[in-house]
């Protein structure tokens, strides 16, 4: 069947086109099962390929430039991580069709975790810092900027809109007042100073792979690149309990003001997510959902000198993370 049309521009894709692209590019794959994954994601269709690949397809042009993203990065960043990354298998060229670049993979194994109830939160958030921080301490050159990677300023319009947006959705019960506040305090933080780290861009759950309770792959490198260290912070609020989110960021040593950027962008992400997604992706619809309690639910003020709270009139501390 076709991917739900979750954008107004997606291409449709099925089993069928599926199996034409893999029997005019890759004879010797012809003729092996495909099946439709499902999957939370929203710019890439998934299909199974016998029992050890995935072909994973761009739904709209701006998804495409991803493909080769992942294609020369990849094969340089796996060496170089703790856990498991896409390893391209294949590279497939527009056909049958179909407008742009496709790839097929390795299968990797392992889940996404449950937001409502990741296995294992503490050791769970030990082994996401340990991913993030070793994103951070590579020193590729040439890397591209990162999708996310820009100053936060950059998303004010796009957030003040979504919010507005849900102001005129009450059956969501989100607190735009509330919202507002923490969205402003990212904007008043300190900008990033320090030189560009590389990111992976998109720390969601469903780009996380767990496997006998320990963070096994990482998933979806399309907005990998360099930028704020806060970008990867997105799974202290999309994934992680209390107690493991504090776990998360004392494993990293996040400064006062990058905590509070990070915060505020991953609940712009979230606010711009649930009313696009809230009809067409379930999965995306319920995290942004849980973002945005998990972060206006948050009352501890940050750690250290110059601790902040959004309430507080104290300046925030700026800094660096390591």
């Amino acid at each position: 069947m076709d991917a739900a049309r979750m954008h107004p521009d997606q291409h449709p894709i099925d089993d069928d086109l599926v199996r034409r692209l893999v029997a005019g590019r890759f004879p010797r794959w012809a003729g092996l099962p495909v099946r439709r994954f499902p999957s939370g994601g929203t710019v890439n269709a998934m299909y199974r390929l016998g029992d050890d690949m995935v072909v994973r397809l761009p739904l709209v042009a701006g998804a495409a430039g991803d493909v080769e993203l992942e294609r020369q990065w990849l094969p340089r960043l796996a060496p170089r991580l703790p856990v498991a990354v896409p390893e391209v298998l294949g590279a497939g060229e527009p056909a049958e069709g179909y407008p742009w670049p496709w790839s097929v993979y390795r299968w990797l194994p392992g889940g996404p975790p449950d937001e409502a109830a990741p296995p294992e939160p503490l050791r769970l958030a030990e082994d996401l810092a340990g991913f993030v921080a070793a994103m951070r301490s590579l020193t590729l050159p040439d890397g591209p900027r990162a999708h996310r990677g820009g100053p936060v300023s950059s998303l004010d319009a796009e957030s003040r809109a979504a919010i507005e947006e849900l102001r005129r959705t009450p059956g969501e019960g989100v607190d735009c007042d509330a919202a507002t506040a923490v969205w402003e305090e990212a904007l008043r933080a300190p900008a990033w100073d320090g030189p560009p780290v590389w990111l992976h861009g998109d720390l969601m759950p469903g780009n996380l792979l767990v496997h006998r309770g320990r963070l096994s792959a990482v998933i979806d490198f399309g907005c990998a690149g360099t930028g704020d260290p806060a970008c990867d912070l997105f799974p202290a609020w999309n994934l992680l309990p209390p107690d493991a989110r504090e776990v998360f960021r004392a494993q990293l040593g996040v400064d006062d003001a990058t905590w509070v950027r990070g915060r505020g962008r991953t609940l712009a992400q979230a606010l711009v997510a649930l009313p696009y997604y809230r009809t067409t992706n379930p999965a995306m619809a319920r995290n942004a959902r849980h973002v945005i309690r998990a972060v206006l639910g948050e009352r501890r003020a940050p750690r250290g000198p110059g601790a902040h709270h959004p309430d507080a009139a104290a300046p925030i501390r700026d800094g660096r993370t390591p």
